[in-house]
């Protein structure tokens, strides 16, 4: 079968690889329909952050199911599954809470073993979310995604009438604007430096959108004064400026919750961090999404809105394409900054 395959100094190639088997009861043979790249890839693509080379990388896909061991008794062949990357251990105290995020013995398709950016993948039950029959396949790939933002939500107890503010109009922080619409906030407010990115999240829905690049901080917080009490934010971008911004941007009593990965030191001032105490701002910390009942209420709730066609997915869309668009366009990311959702369709 096809894989692509990634060794270290960000070499992304092409290879021909043994067809996977079943060699487990509880074991999956899923045949790949569409696979997309994360932002969490880009440093196992390029700077040597996977476990191991070479390796196939690839977390949020979606596919068929081909066959089955025998300890898998409710799945039919042709059903349309999306993967749920996470493999936690069921069994330490976090585990045994529902934290399943924050399991100590996990394992993670993609990352500490070979994900999605193939033909086929083997995978254990336990990691794949069966899709309704009136969910496009193809969209499977994006739940994944979809459920970091919610997965925020889920910790803040709700976003609905709330006033709602995504720091970082990325991928998650789109999908993050829909979701919150979607599901009932009062107000929805997109902050970025990309003008081109703004404009996408005023058309899916953001109430006001605003260039931290642009405007000042001050003139900002004016525009929302108005909406300062019952704040939700959610920091999606991932860099130490944005987590500052979105410190001072919060209104009193504000929840804040910290979904973007940071790949550098966070050094806060005393004045911004008085402001967290000064606010009486909740922090929360957002780390993957998943909760109990396993995957989680994040996975169903991002599978209704997909099924019901609440949220747009093909605007946030840059490339999709076979192995070999594929693996040219992942290879164009590494010399210019990722463009929207990149997906491969074998």
């Amino acid at each position: 079968m096809k894989s692509v395959v990634n060794d270290t100094d960000g070499i992304v190639r092409l290879e021909e690889r043994p067809m996977p088997e079943i060699n487990h009861e509880h074991d999956v043979l899923v045949k790949i329909a569409s696979s997309g790249v994360c932002g969490s890839d880009l440093p196992r693509l390029f700077k040597n952050g996977a476990h191991y080379y070479p390796i196939t990388l690839g977390h949020e896909f979606s596919g068929t199911v081909e066959k089955w061991g025998s300890g898998v008794t409710d799945l039919h062949t042709g059903d349309a599954v999306a993967c749920v990357p996470l493999l936690p251990c069921f069994e330490c105290p976090e585990c045994q809470k529902g934290f399943y995020s924050l399991c100590i013995k996990y394992d993670f398709i993609g990352s500490r073993r070979d994900g999605g950016f193939a033909e086929y993948i083997v995978v254990n039950r336990k990691n794949l979310f069966v899709l309704p029959a009136e969910m496009a396949i193809h969209d499977g790939a994006f739940i994944e995604p979809i459920t970091v933002g919610l997965h925020a939500f889920h910790l803040a107890q709700g976003c609905k009438d709330k006033n709602v503010i995504i720091v970082g109009a990325g991928t998650i922080g789109l999908l993050a604007i829909q979701c919150a619409v979607a599901l009932g906030a009062r107000s929805v407010t997109a902050i970025d430096i990309n003008p081109e990115k703004l404009m996408l999240a005023k058309s899916l829905g953001a109430t006001q959108t605003w260039n931290a690049q642009e405007r000042a901080i001050s003139e900002i917080q004016a525009a929302l004064h108005d909406i300062r009490f019952d704040q939700l934010i959610l920091e999606t971008a991932g860099v130490p400026q944005t987590v500052s911004l979105a410190v001072e941007l919060a209104g009193p009593h504000a929840q804040l919750a910290l979904v973007g990965t940071l790949h550098q030191d966070l050094n806060l001032s005393s004045t911004t961090f008085g402001k967290i105490l000064r606010k009486e701002l909740t922090i929360i910390g957002s780390w993957m999404n998943y909760s109990r009942p396993w995957p989680g209420v994040e996975w169903e709730t991002a599978t209704q809105l997909l099924a019901e066609r609440r949220l747009s997915l093909e605007p946030l869309i840059a490339h999709q394409g076979g192995f070999e668009s594929f693996v040219q366009q992942v290879q164009e990311i590494a010399q210019n900054p990722m463009p929207g959702k990149v997906l491969l369709i074998p």
